[in-house]
């Protein structure tokens, strides 16, 4: 009964010695990271861009839901919104943010110039402001670039293969979109020093697209050239579809609309930008300052091709075309 009682007092007092032990000792484990997520788009049609971004951050050990966790902030093609949501994930208090566009490293930027940012821009990000230089970028920011003006003027190039140099070239922009102007700039110069007439088409909301292409149709457009924009990726079932139904051939900036059924698409490879930006996402969370990372250039591009598309549309691709492409979907 005594050495009954002795284990008792012993385990009594064990307990006692735990409860006493500081609650933060006990409780004290690193704190997983977050990673703030903002994207002027929706998520539909990110699924592929979303596994390279993963692949980036993985190659420096960190897997989202175990030790590092994303929150993602979609604004699903309403800019006025990246304010607020650029916000809320502040109080998340994030070690960093990543930023997709233009307009939502802006909406980023605004809300905080302390906080790590690492941004996928299709533009120059000094013009914006974002950083000093893209060697130095000098500040809290840094990311993946290329300029989507001068990709503008390469698919009117290639578009021109398909078309007489007198048809006349559709262009759909989103004017809410900061990265347009400099597009249709880019491209209406180019346009003009070969006498290239263009006719160009708005769409910013979803119920644009109907009136966009009926206007195209109207004005028999003979071939269209989709701007870069995150909001029309996330639209590019319902455009490639409107394509078909007015029978306009259509080049795109990605290829994800050729596979979709589009006719074709030149750009940059968007799995290789955001396996950089998830790169360079983990390298911030390693301890590395964005001052310190070069903004990094794109420098993959692909042209893919699809010919069962073309043959629906009855269109012919030129040998020196089919000889240019990356892939060509048959």
């Amino acid at each position: 009964m005594t050495a009954f009682r002795g284990r008792r007092e012993f385990i009594t007092l064990l307990g006692g010695a735990a409860a006493a032990w500081p609650l933060g000792a006990r409780a004290e484990q690193p704190a997983i990271p977050i990673v703030g997520f903002l994207s002027s788009t929706s998520p539909v049609g990110y699924q592929n861009a979303l596994i390279a971004f993963r692949k980036g951050l993985s190659e420096f050990g960190y897997n989202e839901g175990g030790n590092v966790l994303v929150e993602y902030r979609w604004a699903e093609g309403q800019f006025d919104r990246l304010p607020a949501l650029a916000a809320d994930l502040l109080q998340r208090d994030p070690t960093v943010i990543v930023a997709t566009g233009i307009s939502s490293a802006l909406g980023a930027r605004a809300a905080s110039t302390t906080t790590p940012l690492v941004f996928l821009a299709g533009d120059d990000p000094v013009k914006f402001g974002l950083v000093a230089s893209l060697n130095r970028p000098g500040s809290t920011a840094t990311g993946v670039a290329w300029l989507t003006s001068e990709l503008f003027t390469k698919r009117l190039e290639l578009v021109r293969e398909l078309v007489p140099a007198t048809a006349l070239i559709g262009v759909l922009i989103n004017p809410q979109s900061p990265e347009a102007p400099p597009q249709l700039k880019e491209i209406e110069t180019a346009a003009q020093v070969i006498g290239q007439p263009l006719h160009v088409a708005d769409a910013s909301r979803e119920t644009d697209f109907d009136a966009a292409f009926g206007a195209l149709a109207e004005r028999r457009a003979d071939v269209l050239i989709v701007s870069n924009d995150p909001f029309f990726n996330s639209m590019r079932e319902r455009i490639v579809t409107l394509a078909a139904r007015h029978r306009i051939p259509v080049i795109y900036d990605r290829r994800e609309y050729t596979i979709a059924g589009g006719l074709m698409s030149y750009g940059t490879s968007y799995s290789a930008a955001y396996r950089e930006l998830g790169v360079y996402t983990g390298k911030i969370l390693k301890g590395t300052k964005p001052a310190d990372l070069p903004v990094e250039q794109a420098t993959k591009f692909e042209l893919v091709i699809n010919l069962k598309t073309a043959k629906a549309l009855g269109l012919e691709i030129p040998a020196k075309l089919l000889a240019l492409a990356d892939e060509v979907i048959e």
